[in-house]
């Protein structure tokens, strides 16, 4: 028996398959990727403190990373139902009426997410062909934000999936108490 056993685990239980591709993947890439930066970070601090001087391109390195950590947890958390909802109004509701809700909510964060893909790739395309350099390390900056639209299409993805899982229970649950 837990210590907590009262406390109930975030997200609806709407009756859905877990997904394909387990969320396991973000969380050894949010990892890595938090451990980089507490790297970095860490570099930064001893030679600011032994030295008196600073790196100034982690700053740039760690915002890049941080918008990183940020989507793959995005990612994550829609792959495992815990991504933010109304969940005080959303849980009184009957299980029908919360999949059909989450059916439109999924719908609007794929939308959110489409667009964000769509405008990011382009802005990712023009840092590419103005030849745009970062301040820090003088790189291509197209290099550091082409995550954004690739990770963004991933949440597309695992949105996708999450909204065939719900709308598959929600179909079967329609043809039980149908037939």
């Amino acid at each position: 028996m837990s210590e907590h056993a009262d406390i109930q685990e975030p997200g609806l239980k709407l009756g859905e398959k877990p997904p394909r591709v387990p969320e396991s993947v973000e969380r050894v890439i949010g990892a890595a990727v938090m451990g980089l930066l507490c790297l970095i970070t860490f570099g930064n601090v001893l030679v600011r403190y032994f030295t008196n001087a600073s790196f100034a391109f982690t700053e740039e390195l760690s915002v890049a990373l941080m918008v990183v950590v940020a989507l793959v947890g995005a990612s994550a958390a829609f792959a495992t139902n815990r991504h933010i909802r109304l969940t005080f109004v959303v849980e009184r509701l009957a299980v029908e009426r919360q999949r059909q809700l989450e059916l439109v909510i999924l719908l609007a964060c794929f939308g959110l997410f489409a667009l964000l893909t769509w405008l990011s790739a382009s802005y990712v395309w023009d840092e590419y062909r103005f030849e745009v350099m970062s301040p820090g390390l003088g790189i291509p900056q197209w290099r550091y934000t082409v995550a954004l639209p690739v990770l963004s299409f991933i949440i597309c993805l695992r949105i996708l999936g999450r909204l065939a899982r719900v709308w598959q229970t929600t179909r079967k649950q329609a043809s039980k108490a149908g037939g």
